[in-house]
């Protein structure tokens, strides 16, 4: 048995056994099972070791039968003695082991500190990685070897160093589905065989780049919390295979490598950042050499420059005059000096050339820039040196008269201007006649700024424009009066439109026959807080001027819409004035038609009234809208027919059914040796012929009744029969509508 002893491993120790069974003629199966398997307690099999420090139990299967006691006690002897092998052979294994653990420890300490080196010995960065390729060498198969790492932009990977038995040259490339951004992705190890890689394509998560190896072992780089990279090995062949121990062994050292290419890459980026500092310091100081050289030629340009500026931020560029800017300058400084001595009097002139829109379109715009250059010499040859003429854009100049003593010396230079402005001017080969409008204004305590001056010379311009043109006009207390009105009743305006002051009054339409109501006008009303109910002719003209008047209407408009179903009942209906400003929208008729819908409202019971000059401003629009309303069963009516151009062809062009008189005619027609009765009765013809209606407006007395009675017109309106009121009066007497 001298044998066993010699034996170095668990199988040469179950050889052995086995001869000894063949040399003592003993029969069957022997073999080991680890200690934590239930021992065999069936006949046919016998454990052979039954000490408890044995590694492993050795068991016989055979005919027990044959044994006798001395083959049993051999067996049982020769089980022992091979327990004690094995477990000596054990024992030495773990030394082996635990020798050899303490040579690679010693190793992978040695190559930490090498890593850690590496850092401040590596001349760059590519010597370093083929330092770190050497080190990972030693501790595991490196033949095929790289370092992958994302780029600025997070997009793509590069391969700074790489070393492959087939793959010679990796080239950088977006981020796919391989296996190193399988790495990047999760941020953890991947150790993959080709089993691992056929599954993890199936499933998607990674797909082989490159030359197929036969195992594959990559692990991340991290620094600053970050996935900066991968390192990687890989085999192609079987006979290097890596395990789980070469994984942990490998994110470990991973751990220094990414410190040290971070400190590295640092310290490179450090020395590019010093390398671009000195070369941006050197072209510094080369730029500011050459920068003083021309210094001073640039700062005298730049004077230059600037008082060229100034210049053109104070002066008009076409005529050379003074600008706005300056003129409100120096009125200022009249202003301030005014109010500290109010013996030094000036005035403000504020001049418009009237009709020159119209010469600048028909001559053009060259001609009309020469007119209005030789206008502000003209202005400014009627003046002292020290006043001063401005152009405040288009065709309007200002005057600044100082050192006067009175108002009539303001209006003197005033009547010189408008006769120097009225002779003709002669401009190429054509004269061209032109005329202007003044208005003057002098300081007062209450003047506070220069722009209130100039706004109430602007003023009494107007007020000259009104009065005739080509006239002088002050600025005085009524005329103050007037726009402060004006700007208060803008004011109210807009009040008012927030507050939903603006109400309808619905004026009855009558049959001349028998009185009864056959519909109602909806006329705009504004009850306002303080001077009470209000006609459009108080209010309409500054409503219209100041761009408030359209959503006026359409507040009246929707009003009438909510109310129109109960006043115009079965058969009736409502009228609504609609100016010629809403049909400059394209889509009136839809936003009409939207609102009607919107308040369920039969469109049979709605009329329309345009004027004569609606149709005039875009005639191919307005009768497009009309056309349309027309279809959809809205009646249109031709007011204040007889006062226009009333041109037939408007009867013939447009979808018009009816035609309402205006009052003027209405009012003369009982009147003896009237001429308004031939007009009306004509009127009345023409419309039978056509089979339009008639209505008569504005009819206040019987006989003004009885005389359209006997003409031929049936239906009529005005205070004889109702005045306008709100539709909560007339509801009570709907039933008679039709």
């Amino acid at each position: 048995m001298e044998r066993l002893f010699q034996a170095v491993d668990a199988d040469s120790v179950l050889n052995t056994c086995r001869t000894a069974l063949d040399h003592l003629g003993i029969h069957g199966e022997l073999y080991w099972i680890a200690p934590d398997v239930e021992k065999p307690a069936v006949p046919g099999k016998l454990c052979l070791t039954n000490d408890p420090q044995s590694l492993q139990t050795l068991v016989f299967s055979g005919d027990l039968a044959l044994l006798n006691d001395i083959a049993s006690a051999e067996l049982s002897w020769l089980g022992r003695l091979a327990g004690t092998r094995l477990r000596q052979l054990s024992e030495t294994g773990r030394l082996y082991e635990a020798i050899s653990r303490l040579a690679m420890a010693e190793r992978l300490q040695r190559s930490l500190y090498a890593i850690a080196e590496l850092a401040g010995t590596a001349h760059n960065m590519v010597e370093m990685m083929r330092s770190l390729h050497a080190i990972v060498g030693m501790l595991m198969y490196a033949e095929n070897f790289y370092i992958a790492l994302l780029d600025e932009s997070a997009e793509n990977i590069t391969f700074p160093y790489s070393i492959d038995e087939i793959e010679t040259a990796r080239v950088p490339r977006r981020i796919g589905n391989g296996a190193t951004e399988y790495v990047l992705k999760h941020g953890k190890p991947l150790l993959a065989d080709r089993h691992t890689f056929e599954h993890l394509a199936t499933t998607g998560d990674c797909l082989e780049v490159g030359a197929k190896s036969v195992c594959w072992l990559g692990v991340p780089l991290v620094w600053d919390d970050k996935v900066m990279g991968v390192l990687a090995v890989q085999s192609y062949s079987p006979k290097h295979i890596y395990d789980t121990r070469d994984q942990e062994l490998l994110t470990f050292v991973s751990y220094h490598i990414a410190n040290a290419l971070q400190r590295k890459q640092t310290s490179e980026s450090l020395k590019q950042a010093y390398v671009n500092l000195e070369r941006r310091v050197t072209e510094r100081t080369r730029a500011l050499a050459l920068a003083n050289r021309d210094l001073r030629e640039q700062i005298a340009e730049r004077e230059r420059v600037e008082r060229r500026l100034m210049y053109a931020t104070l002066h008009d560029s076409l005529t050379g005059l003074p600008n706005r800017t300056l003129l409100l300058q120096r009125l200022g400084q009249a202003l301030q000096a005014y109010h500290a001595d109010s013996n030094k009097l000036f005035a403000v002139l504020f001049i418009d050339l009237d009709r020159f829109k119209v010469i600048n379109d028909s001559v053009g715009h060259l001609i009309g820039d020469d007119l209005l250059f030789q206008a502000g010499s003209r202005i400014r040859a009627c003046l002292k040196t020290r006043d001063l003429v401005a152009r405040l854009g288009g065709d309007e100049f200002a005057v600044l008269l100082e050192g006067i003593n009175n108002t009539r010396k303001a209006n003197v230079i005033a009547e010189r201007i408008i006769a120097k402005l009225h002779v003709p001017f002669r401009l190429g080969v054509k004269e061209i006649f032109t005329s202007a409008s003044i208005g003057i204004a002098l300081p007062g305590a209450h003047y506070q700024q220069p722009e209130e001056l100039l706004r109430d010379a602007d003023a009494a311009m107007y007020r000259a424009k009104d009065e005739g043109r080509h006239r002088a006009a002050l600025f005085d207390d009524r005329l103050r009066r007037e726009v402060l009105s004006l700007l208060e009743m803008e004011g109210d305006l807009r009040r008012a439109l927030n507050r939903h002051e603006f109400v309808p009054f619905y004026q009855p339409i009558v049959c001349l026959d028998d009185r009864r109501t056959v519909g109602y006008e909806a006329l705009l009303r504004w009850r306002h807080p303080d001077r009470g109910l209000l006609c459009p002719g108080d209010f309409l003209a500054v409503a219209e001027e100041n761009g408030s008047a359209e959503n006026i209407d359409w507040q009246i408009f929707e009003q009438v819409a909510s109310q129109a179903s109960m006043l115009a009942g079965s058969d009736g209906f409502v009228s609504l004035n609609v100016s010629g400003r809403h049909f400059r929208l394209l889509d009136l008729d839809e936003r009409l038609l939207t609102l009607l819908r919107t308040y369920h409202v039969n469109p049979r019971s709605l009329r329309i009234e345009v004027t004569e000059r609606t149709l005039l401003e875009n005639p191919a629009q307005v009768k497009r809208i009309l056309n349309n309303l027309r279809r959809h069963g809205v009646s249109i009516a031709l007011d204040d027919f007889g006062t226009g151009y009333s041109s037939l062809s408007y009867l013939h062009q447009y979808p018009i059914e009816t035609l309402k008189i205006d009052r003027i005619f209405i009012t003369e027609l009982a009147k003896a040796g009237s001429h308004s009765l031939p007009v009306v009765r004509a009127i009345q013809v023409l419309a039978d012929s056509l089979q339009m209606q008639v209505i008569a407006e504005g009819i206040e007395e019987e006989a003004q009744q009885h005389a359209l009675q006997q003409i031929g017109c049936r239906y009529g309106q005005g205070f004889l029969f109702a005045r306008p009121q709100t539709a909560e009066v007339w509801l009570g007497n709907v039933s008679t509508v039709g």
